[in-house]
């Protein structure tokens, strides 16, 4: 669901793509539904390519985005109380995702995560897991 979703570097916000061009990709931004063009020179990441460091392994960001969902019921999250200090932001993000390097995810990459998960419920996004991923992940269990 992540797939068409992006995210770029220097504007604000997140941005679902429309189409392809030769040397440039059309996207709507969501929420204003203003459509702009970038380019080759912009730095542009879909949201399913973002993976949060654990211990262990990387996890999904779409993984963390359905934990999220799930444990606050598809409400969004509130900025101001979550985010006043440093300690609360982890502390919040311990709950999501117990398993997280708490050396390499800072402070400001929970406060950008908390950012795109209220912009994506706002504007109608509930699944955050395509279809396909569960099976991979099934596939790799039994490997």
């Amino acid at each position: 669901m992540l797939q068409p979703i992006l995210s770029i570097s220097g504007k604000s916000g997140l941005f679902r793509l429309i189409s392809r061009g030769k040397n440039t990709l059309i996207v709507e931004a969501i929420g204003t539904g203003r459509r702009i063009p970038t380019y080759s020179s912009d730095r542009i990441v879909s949201l399913s390519d973002i993976s949060i460091y654990t211990i262990e392994d990387d996890k999904p960001l779409s993984e963390v985005m359905e934990t999220i969902y799930s444990r606050h019921e598809g409400k969004q999250l509130d900025v101001a109380t979550l985010g006043k200090d440093n300690d609360s932001l982890r502390a919040f993000f311990a709950e999501v995702l117990p398993e997280y390097d708490v050396d390499r995810v800072y402070p400001s990459d929970i406060r950008k995560i908390i950012s795109w998960y209220n912009i994506l419920v706002d504007n109608g996004f509930t699944t955050f897991l395509s279809e396909e991923e569960p099976a991979e992940a099934e596939e790799k269990e039994n490997e």
